[in-house]
């Protein structure tokens, strides 16, 4: 018997129309590929979990969002696809967007050996050219979903605001990006730029 959480269920029921077809589509093929995979929320998201972290799937206002915690070992990624959303995807806003049943299932048994073998997420490399600053969508979205966060973001001078992004995308792994997600989304609630600890010392 799959091991399922009912709180996706409420998660897909309550997603944009659109999305309700893609996060199903991924749900069943995680499941049709690894039998014994277990679901739960993290961070607000659905996540699947196979001897430890194997993907984590979400939807957004105009985009959902499909990644495996080793990614990096698993899909060639631009880097373009890798700020524009989270994951290994980039956005996908319908299921023409995804690879194959095939190649997905393919990534998923990957993933699955991965954690098997106790291999290790590589460490992401920090960009050296200096770049436009660009909010990335998926961290737009968490601020929306928390009361006042939004408003205060947007009130930041704009190098209060890189510093949150940087934050972000200099994450060397999916779980440090998605635990100062969490962080930044809390102090932006409250008023607090990224350093806001040391600017009264």
């Amino acid at each position: 018997m799959p091991t399922i959480d009912p709180r996706i269920d409420d998660y897909i029921a309550n997603s944009a129309e659109f999305a309700q077809p893609i996060l199903r589509h991924l749900r069943q093929v995680v499941h049709e590929t690894c039998p014994d995979v277990e679901e739960t929320i993290k961070w607000s998201m659905p996540f699947f979990l196979y001897q430890g972290m194997l993907c984590n799937m979400a939807s957004f206002k105009a985009h959902c969002a499909f990644g495996f915690w080793k990614g990096e070992l698993l899909v060639a990624q631009e880097d373009d696809k890798g700020r524009e959303a989270m994951g290994q995807f980039g956005r996908i806003a319908s299921l023409k967007d995804l690879p194959s049943k095939k190649t997905m299932a393919a990534y998923v048994k990957k993933a699955m050996a991965l954690n098997t073998e106790g291999v290790q997420a590589p460490a992401r490399a920090k960009p050296n050219a200096a770049r436009e600053l660009v909010v990335p969508d998926y961290f737009l979205a968490a601020l929306e979903d928390k009361a006042g966060a939004r408003e205060h973001f947007e009130a930041f001078s704009p190098s209060a605001k890189r510093e949150y992004v940087d934050w972000l995308l200099d994450a060397k792994t999916e779980p440090t990006r998605l635990r100062r997600l969490e962080q930044a989304v809390e102090w932006i609630a409250e008023g607090k730029q990224r350093n806001w600890k040391y600017q009264n010392c």
